[in-house]
C-alpha cells in the first residue's frame, strides 16, 4: 500500500516537474528557452537590456534569464487617419481628413523601435504642420483644385522626415477638404447664382437672335410687298395713261374719266365675286341712286363700244399716215439728192473757166494792150 503511494507521488512529481520544465521552455517568459516570431513581425532580442539582435519569423532560440524579448514590431502596411482642421487664405475653417500609408523595413526595425516612443504621433505632427502650410497660402477654390499638390507635399515632407526613423510612407492621401455647412449652402448659392445667370444670358441672347431674325424676315416681307405694290400700281397707272390717251386720240375727253372709273368699279365687282367669301354685295339703297347707277352703266357701255370702234379707226388711219408719210419722205430725200448733184456740177463748171482763163496770154485778154 504504501508503495502505490509512493508511486503516485512519484508521478505527480514528474508530471509537475515536466509542466514547470515546459513553462520555462515555451512560455514566452525571461526563462525560456525558445520563442515564436509571426509571419510579417519581428522581435528585439535583448541581453541585459542591450540590443543583441532581431528575430525574424520561425521558431528562435534564446539564453534563459539572460536574454529577453520585446514586443513584436508589425512589418504589415498601416494606415494612420488624421483629420486636421485649418484655415484657408480667404479666412475659411476647413476639416482636412488624411490618410497615411506606411510600414517599417525589414532592415530598419531597430531604428523604428528605439529612435521614436510614439511613431503615429510624431506622424500626425509633420502632417498637421505641412497641411496647414499648405492652405494658408490658398483660397478655398484654389484648395478644392489643389487637393493633389497637398498630398504630394505631406508625401514629400513625411518620406524626408520619417526615412531616418525607419519609417516608410508609401502613400499620402487627401480624402477631401470639407468646409462649413453654412460655407457648402452659401458655395452652392452662388454656383447655383452663377449658373442661372449664365442660363438667363443664354436664353435671352436666342431670344434675341429669334427677334432679331423675326424682324429681318419681316422687313424684308414688307420691302418685297412694297415693291410689288409700287409695281402694281405703277402698271395700273401706266395703263390708265394709255387708255386715256387712246380715248382722247378718238375724240372722247369730257367723259374718258367717268368711263375709267366705271371700268374700274367692274374689275373690282368681278374681283370680289371671285375671291371674297361673302355672298352679300352693298349697292346703294334709294331708287335714284340705282337709276343713276345704271345710267352710268349704260352709258360707260356705250362709250366703250365707240370707243372700240375709234380705235380701229384709229389705227387704220395711222397705217395710212405712216404709209403717206413714208412717200413723202421719199420724193424730198430725191430732191435733196436731186439739188445737191446739181450743185456740184455748177461747181465744177466754175473751176472749168478759172483755169482757163489762168492759162491765157496777157495780151489775149481785152484791155491787156493799154495795160502796157
Amino acid at each position: 500500500m504504501e508503495g502505490v503511494i509512493v508511486a503516485l507521488v512519484v508521478i505527480v512529481g514528474v508530471l509537475i516537474l515536466v509542466a514547470i520544465v515546459a513553462a520555462l521552455l515555451f512560455g514566452g517568459l525571461r526563462t525560456s528557452l525558445m520563442f515564436t516570431v509571426h509571419t510579417q513581425e519581428a522581435i528585439i532580442v535583448e541581453r541585459f537590456g542591450k540590443f543583441k539582435r532581431v528575430a525574424q519569423a520561425g521558431l528562435n532560440f534564446k539564453t534563459p534569464f539572460i536574454d529577453n524579448t520585446t514586443r513584436p514590431v508589425s512589418l504589415r502596411v498601416q494606415q494612420l487617419e488624421v483629420n486636421i482642421e485649418s484655415k484657408t487664405k480667404d479666412n475659411v475653417f476647413v476639416n482636412v481628413p488624411v490618410a497615411v500609408q506606411y510600414k517599417i523595413r525589414d532592415e530598419q526595425v531597430v531604428d523604428a523601435y528605439y529612435k521614436l516612443s510614439n511613431p503615429e504621433a510624431q506622424i500626425r505632427s509633420y502632417v498637421f504642420d505641412t497641411v496647414r502650410s499648405a492652405l494658408s497660402g490658398l483660397e478655398l477654390d484654389q484648395a478644392f483644385e489643389s487637393k493633389d499638390d497637398i498630398a504630394r507635399s505631406v508625401e514629400s515632407t513625411l518620406s524626408e522626415r520619417m526615412r531616418e526613423f525607419g519609417f516608410y510612407i508609401i502613400n499620402t492621401l487627401v480624402q477631401d477638404i470639407s468646409p462649413d455647412q453654412r460655407v457648402r449652402d452659401s458655395m452652392n448659392s452662388i454656383n447655383a447664382a452663377q449658373r442661372d445667370r449664365v442660363a438667363a444670358q443664354s436664353l435671352a441672347e436666342a431670344d434675341k437672335i429669334k427677334r432679331v431674325t423675326q424682324a429681318e424676315a419681316e422687313a424684308e416681307s414688307k420691302r418685297l410687298q412694297g415693291e410689288g405694290v409700287a409695281a402694281q400700281r405703277k402698271a395700273i397707272a401706266l395703263g390708265i395713261a394709255e387708255q386715256y390717251e387712246m380715248l382722247r386720240k378718238v375724240g372722247i375727253e369730257n367723259s374718258a374719266e367717268q368711263l375709267l372709273l366705271m371700268t374700274q368699279y367692274f374689275d373690282t365687282m368681278q374681283d370680289v365675286a371671285r375671291n371674297s367669301r361673302s355672298n352679300v354685295l352693298y349697292l346703294p339703297s334709294n331708287p335714284g341712286a340705282v337709276g343713276s347707277m345704271g345710267d352710268e352703266i349704260r352709258t360707260a357701255m356705250l362709250q366703250s363700244q365707240a370707243a372700240a370702234e375709234a380705235s380701229k379707226d384709229a389705227d387704220a388711219d395711222e397705217v395710212e399716215d405712216r404709209r403717206r408719210v413714208s412717200a413723202d419722205q421719199l420724193r424730198e430725200q430725191e430732191e435733196q439728192r436731186a439739188t445737191r448733184v446739181r450743185q456740184q456740177a455748177e461747181q465744177r463748171a466754175r473751176e472749168a473757166r478759172q483755169q482757163t482763163q489762168d492759162s491765157q496770154p496777157p495780151w489775149a485778154h481785152p484791155g491787156s494792150a493799154d495795160q502796157l
